[in-house]
């Protein structure tokens, strides 16, 4: 476009050019003149263009150095407000830096008194149960193994593992279940079938118990830290509910917690539950009333009484896949489990989602037992054909919280001394 300009101007100063010429010619002057006028007038013009061009790239060098100093001037503006953010940002995050610090110490201490509780207990109880030991005369066996027992509570070895609780049919993992071993001087792991045996004469399940719920929460709280909104349950047995020393400042902990609610799950077997106490129900209450829910395993019979169940704010019930499956029967022609058989057996998850509770399906092993519970429209299940419970001891050694290592140092303190 520039250069047509150029050319169109060009033929109009050549043609004003011809015609002065010819002008001067005209009137007398001769074709001398005529042509001096003409490279005269040619001369001019491209002057005049010249200097009109000038002009013209001065006014535009002198609108873009204005422009240059507004956006010298907005820049400005826009590094001190960048400067005041910066500074309200760097304020802010001293703040809160120093809230997290007194949060962090204020739950520390907290710990500290609980877990000073919990390590006068389980001394108190160990010492009772070397007593007993000694009075009934248990073999060698049992008195080494009470030993080994005694030693890894002492050193807290007491060990988290998680097996995941998945939704079907599409097999993601929706929950944890947590679970508690033991380690022996040698690393050697101690299953509960192990220890149990010298652990529960003597109420060392509760202090079991009571090392396992912290480390649950620890979990919970990590899980929470990297935005995984992923819930675990935790055993709890009924001694650590009805235990008046534990119990308040663990409640108290959870108060202080409550964001813990919708991610930690307290679970109890059906017999456990069934023989709760006053004291027992008033603290389940209590936790419920914090916004925490119940879950119950281990159930041996399928009578179950939903309504009660809501009440005492259960929201998870665990059946075993071989209790289920054995409870299906054909009843002319209809699918029917035996402990409900007005109902439609693929209504049984459907019944008790009415009631707020959901079903899982427990100790899945195989692919056809899957089949059997996707056609009772549970949406639940764990077992080892979802994966076996899995050890997190080296990552929590790895990425201790403050309150972990709280709990590990304090025990290991109370052993030492």
């Amino acid at each position: 476009m520039r250069k047509l300009t150029l050319a169109l101007l060009s033929g109009a100063y050549i043609c004003i050019s011809l015609m002065t010429a010819l002008l001067v010619w005209r009137i007398g002057g001769g074709a001398g003149a005529g042509m001096a006028a003409l490279i005269g007038t040619l001369g001019l013009c491209f002057a005049v263009q010249g200097l009109v061009a000038r002009m013209g790239q001065q006014g535009e060098l002198a609108g873009e150095i204005e422009s240059v100093r507004e956006a010298h001037l907005i820049l400005a503006g826009e590094i001190d407000k960048l400067q005041s953010r910066l500074t309200d940002v760097v304020e802010t995050i001293a703040e809160d830096a120093l809230r997290r610090s007194e949060e962090i110490y204020s739950e520390v201490q907290l710990l500290e008194d609980v877990v000073q509780h919990m390590g006068e207990r389980i001394e108190a109880q160990l010492s009772l149960q070397v007593e007993h030991a000694a009075a009934d005369s248990v073999s060698p066996q049992a008195a080494a193994l009470l030993h080994t027992v005694r030693a890894a509570l002492d050193a807290g070895r007491v060990d988290l593992y998680l097996q995941a609780v998945v939704s079907l049919p599409q097999r993601r993992t929706q929950y944890y279940e947590g679970f508690s071993r033991l380690r022996d001087e040698t690393g050697r792991v101690l299953m509960p079938a192990e220890f149990l045996s010298v652990a529960e004469p003597g109420g060392l399940v509760a202090a079991i118990d009571n090392l396992l719920l912290f480390r649950c929460v620890q979990i919970v709280r990590r899980l929470a830290g990297q935005d995984r909104k992923v819930g675990i349950f935790c055993n709890i047995s009924l001694a650590s509910l009805g235990d008046e020393d534990f119990f308040p400042p663990f409640m108290e902990f959870l108060a202080a917690n409550r964001d813990l609610a919708d991610s930690l799950i307290f679970e109890l077997g059906q017999s456990a539950f069934n023989a709760r106490g006053s004291i027992e129900a008033r603290n389940m209450a209590k936790l419920a009333d914090l916004g925490f829910r119940f879950s119950l395993d281990k159930v041996s019979d399928l009578d179950l009484d939903f309504q009660d169940l809501a009440r005492a704010d259960v929201g998870f019930v665990k059946i075993a896949a071989p209790l289920l499956i054995d409870q299906l029967q054909d009843e002319d022609g209809r699918l029917t489990l035996r402990a409900f058989p007005e109902l439609e057996a693929a209504d049984f998850a459907a019944f008790a989602r009415r009631h707020g509770i959901e079903l899982v399906a427990e100790k899945v092993e195989s692919e056809r037992q899957v089949v059997d519970i996707l056609d009772l429209e549970i949406g639940l299940g764990q077992g080892h054909l979802f994966g076996e419970p899995r050890p997190i001891r080296d990552a929590v050694l790895a990425e201790s919280p403050p309150t972990v290592e709280l709990i590990q140092a304090t025990l290991r303190r109370r052993a030492a001394g």
